[in-house]
């Protein structure tokens, strides 16, 4: 049963659940049972009347009645497996994946092929035509209702739900088919998330495997990437915590037309996992006075804060390449892994040194078309350079990270998010990322050229490549300049990219 990792309904739809099946309709029994309490009540007063002896027998007789009347209101276990399959027979398939999940009777009742097939047939029933129906189509569903029983309990219950994984992938892959020609990347990310109704989540596990679930807070959704925050009031206990892992949440069935339920069935894609040891002073990028924050790749950002050293938000910067595929089809255990690249044969003895274009957001961002050439290994690609003026490049707007808890919120200087996007000659992504990072003071120069103002320096590394930037605060001004920036790309990635022997 695909119901997602640790997926539990909650008590309260269980006990509207049982109440609702035990409840008596209003007008009969309960009116009934009304007046019989009413009743006893006068009787009850007139034996105290009439003396203490009177009043016991009175109490046996209460006594009596009250366990008469349990055994009445029968429970969901004690009812015959005939009429819970009736009522189940009444049911959507949201709450029978939620009563699936309440005992191993209960899941193997509603496992029923009979109920299923119903389930199936109504929503992939053959379109309606003016003409005659496909009697091919006829023939299939009439074979099927034939040979339910044949089939492994619970066949048609997977068999419903993959038709309507199928049917949400189906729609996501013509919503994500336009591409933004500068970027490389799908145009339409806020219809895609909205359809499929996708969410993240953080699992937090301890030391002895016991696992706490955190739905997202706050997503905001940038030019390239989107940023997902959790905080709470509630954490547990940093000291117990061993590993975070990162999931997109998708509900197993999605209606266009409603907003899903979160107490439905949903179903978890691993997208990475973090060790929580990590959390030392070779990750912190940057601090104020209420906390510090660590970076673990990629892109995840752990605030503690710095009185208790215990948590106070999560933050995940998530690159929209392949952010569909990521979230959504891995299981809870395994990442999605991305199908294998067919390297691009060109006959140019030079390919997969030039042709490259780059999209840089930091909240504002340019593109350039990048040529390169191999040292030490790595290709280097020349974006700005410190010697030429014409391109130096203001940012525009303050740098900052912000976060914010239920109770604070600040802004940290020295860091911020950056969005890299490396496109290759044929427009397809080569080389992404989104990640937090820091600015550090650097020295002035011996060599080169000497800028009026306090020169900083950003450094980033994956096993693709790293990015070197220079600025350099402009104190009239107040607004920092980009003037040196260069990407170096591993030799090893190029190579296999481009099927090339460098």
């Amino acid at each position: 049963m695909a119901t997602g990792h640790g997926w539990v309904p909650s008590p309260r739809r269980r006990g509207l659940l049982s109440r609702g099946a035990l409840r008596p309709p209003l007008g009969g029994a309960g009116v009934a049972a009304g007046i019989a309490v009413e009743a006893a009540g006068r009787a009850g007063a007139a034996l105290f009347r009439k003396g203490p002896d009177s009043l016991k027998q009175y109490v046996r007789h209460q006594k009596h009645c009250q366990k008469s009347s349990s055994i009445c209101f029968a429970s969901l276990d004690r009812m015959p497996s005939e009429i819970l399959l009736k009522i189940f027979s009444y049911l959507d398939a949201v709450t029978l994946l939620c009563i699936g999940c309440v005992n191993k009777r209960l899941y193997h009742l509603a496992n029923d092929n009979l109920i299923w097939i119903r389930i199936y047939s109504t929503a992939f029933s053959p379109k309606r035509s003016n003409w005659r129906v496909n009697s091919v189509e006829k023939t299939a569903v009439s074979l099927s209702l034939l040979s339910v029983e044949d089939k492994q309990a619970g066949y048609w219950k997977k068999e419903y739900i993959a038709k309507q994984i199928a049917s949400v992938k189906a729609t996501l892959t013509q919503i994500l088919k336009p591409v933004n020609p500068y970027t490389g990347l799908p145009v339409k990310i806020k219809e895609a998330l909205r359809v499929s109704g996708l969410g993240w989540a953080i699992i937090l596990k301890d030391r002895s495997e016991k696992e706490y679930i955190m739905e997202h807070v706050d997503l905001s959704i940038n030019d390239a990437s989107v940023t997902v925050v959790w905080y709470s009031k509630n954490w547990p206990h940093l000291a117990t915590l061993s590993t975070i892992d990162l999931c997109g949440v998708t509900p197993v069935f999605m209606d266009h037309h409603k907003v899903p339920t979160k107490n439905g069935p949903r179903w978890h894609s691993l997208i990475a996992q973090y060790s929580l040891s990590s959390l030392t002073e070779s990750t912190l990028i940057g601090f104020d006075g209420l906390i510090r924050i660590f970076c673990l790749n990629p892109g995840l950002l752990v605030g503690l804060w710095k009185r208790e050293e215990e948590l106070a938000f999560v933050m995940a910067n998530l690159h929209f390449h392949q952010l569909m595929e990521r979230s959504t089809l891995g299981s809870a255990t395994i990442p999605y892994e991305l199908p294998p690249h067919c390297p691009f044969v060109d006959d140019d003895w030079e390919s997969g040194l030039h042709g490259y274009q780059l999209h840089v957001d930091m909240h504002s961002g340019g593109i350039s078309y990048l040529c390169g050439y191999i040292e030490n290994g790595y290709m280097k690609l020349i974006v700005i350079s410190s010697k030429n003026n014409t391109q130096h490049l203001p940012l525009i707007g303050k740098i900052g990270l912000s976060w914010r808890t239920d109770i604070f919120e600040g802004c940290i200087k020295s860091c911020y998010v950056m969005d890299l996007t490396l496109l290759d000659e044929s427009r397809k992504p080569f080389w992404c990322f989104s990640s937090p990072v820091c600015m550090h003071s650097s020295p002035r120069p011996s060599e080169g050229p000497n800028f009026l103002g306090q020169e900083y320096y950003v450094d980033y590394l994956d096993s693709v490549g790293k990015v070197h930037m220079e600025l350099v605060w402009i104190e009239e001004t107040e607004e920092y300049f980009i003037i040196d920036l260069v990407l170096y790309l591993s030799v090893t990635k190029v190579n296999h990219w481009f099927g090339t022997n460098y």
